[in-house]
């Protein structure tokens, strides 16, 4: 089968591998669509980050690169193994792509399984990858969606999770008013929980097409160009002076991190989602004199049910963020190209590792 397999950084190579087996309590899909995620961009451009180089196993997957890649997967149940009883063939399946030690709690009360000790990510840390055409995953890690989720809105629906365990990190409740710098696909996934939730939403944004993308989705009440406006002054004149109650900082940019200290209230909160490749700036005073609260927050803990509901109940709209599919063969020159040089130009690209639907 065709799979997208990391090396090293800057060397990503389509290659033909076996098909993974199906063991006990696992399940088998085959993939139907595959998300780039702006982690994958961080491995390619900067990384290894939570890829094992070579010769570096990863402690629970056993793993290095190459690896295959991909975590923001959907599909359908191609083969269940032994155990497996409440998932068939031709169920329709998304992933929560984790690589956790088996002794870590991660039943429906856990809130730090993701949290645990070598936690790494499927896709990412070994044990498959969701560009592939298939993959074997364990029964815990496979959610099912209703019918009429179109496959290529549920490989959104993992993005979504991590936007939905944002919202949750930051506090913020219904009629609060939320910064989101950053309108790539994770800034405007999590502006479309804050709205879902009843928080209003400003986000700063340089890209015209991805401030487009924003007020067209109607995730946000205000699109602000960082480039062109005073984004500090003009959260404070939509807040009547008081600021904003959190921000959320998507983009992984010194300036945008910079501005949300400056925009949120004093006793705001903070939340950086965006992983960095690279160590960021803090101006410790701005953080002490407004009494700010700064979180991080990584992925998702039981976040799938709920997302996936929002999605099923209509709440959650996926199809407009989808603006790009590719056949895996050219995942490299019009897929992390695109995202990584002319980004003003798309916002979530999905891949097809069979090319079906492209």
């Amino acid at each position: 089968m065709r799979a997208a397999r990391y090396y090293d950084r800057g060397d990503v190579r389509i290659e033909e591998i076996d098909p993974p087996e199906v063991g006990p309590g696992m399940v088998g899909i085959d993939i139907a669509w595959c998300g780039i995620c702006g982690t994958d961009l961080h491995e390619y451009a900067d990384g290894p980050i939570f890829i094992p180089p070579a010769g570096h196993p990863q402690p629970i997957s056993g793993e290095s690169a190459p690896v295959t890649i991909g975590h923001e997967m959907s599909g359908v149940v191609s083969e269940v193994g032994d155990g497996v009883t409440d998932l068939a063939v031709g169920d329709h399946v998304v992933v929560e792509p984790y690589i956790l030690a088996d002794d870590v709690d991660t039943g429906p009360h856990s809130h730090d399984y993701h949290l645990s000790r070598d936690m790494n990510f499927i896709g990412l840390g070994g044990c498959g990858g969701g560009l592939a055409e298939k993959i074997a995953v364990k029964r815990r890690w496979v959610h099912r969606i209703d019918a009429s989720v179109p496959l290529d809105q549920a490989a959104l629906i993992e993005p979504l999770a991590v936007g939905f365990h944002a919202v949750q990190r930051s506090g913020a409740q219904s009629g609060a008013i939320a910064l989101i710098t950053g309108a790539g696909p994770i800034g405007l996934l999590t502006a479309a929980i804050c709205r879902a939730r009843g928080i209003s939403v400003i986000i700063s944004e340089p890209s015209p097409l991805r401030r487009a993308k924003a007020a067209d989705t109607g995730v946000a009440d205000h699109v602000l160009d960082p480039a062109a406006q005073d984004v500090v002054a003009r959260v404070s004149e939509l807040t009547s002076g008081r600021g904003a109650d959190v921000g959320f900082e998507c983009t992984s940019v010194q300036p945008a991190f910079d501005t949300l200290l400056d925009a949120v209230k004093p006793t705001g909160v903070v939340v950086v989602v965006s992983i960095w490749g690279s160590p960021a700036g803090l101006d410790m005073q701005k953080l002490v004199l407004k009494e700010i609260d700064l979180r991080g927050t990584i992925a998702y803990v039981n976040s799938h049910p709920e997302t996936i509901a929002l999605v099923e109940s209509g709440e959650i709209d996926l199809a407009p963020f989808i603006t790009g599919k590719i056949d895996l063969a050219d995942l490299v020159t019009e897929g992390y190209d695109t995202l990584l040089h002319r980004n003003e130009t798309a916002v979530k690209i999905l891949v097809s590792p069979s090319g079906a639907g492209v």
